[in-house]
């Protein structure tokens, strides 16, 4: 399966957001209640809530911090 070029950077946003909510929600989940029988079921409770804060924040953050480092950047020599 193909997808157009267009969507690139929202589908690299979505699989990013995926992939660092999953891991980070896991680990998370470990460090706060450790290896149990629960750890699963908490964790695959956890994951969608993490996801649905990280995809917006992985989506618009950037755009914000572009924004930042245009102004406290500069170019040597112009």
């Amino acid at each position: 399966m193909k997808i157009n070029k267009k969507y690139e950077h929202i589908l690299f946003t979505f699989l990013m957001a995926l992939g660092m909510s999953c891991l980070l929600s896991f680990f998370m989940m470990l460090v706060n209640f450790g290896f149990d029988s629960m750890l699963l079921t908490r964790w695959l409770k956890a994951w969608p809530m993490a996801f649905s804060l990280a995809f917006p924040v992985a989506y618009f953050l950037p755009k914000g911090i572009r924004l930042l480092m245009k102004k406290i950047t500069f170019v040597e020599g112009k």
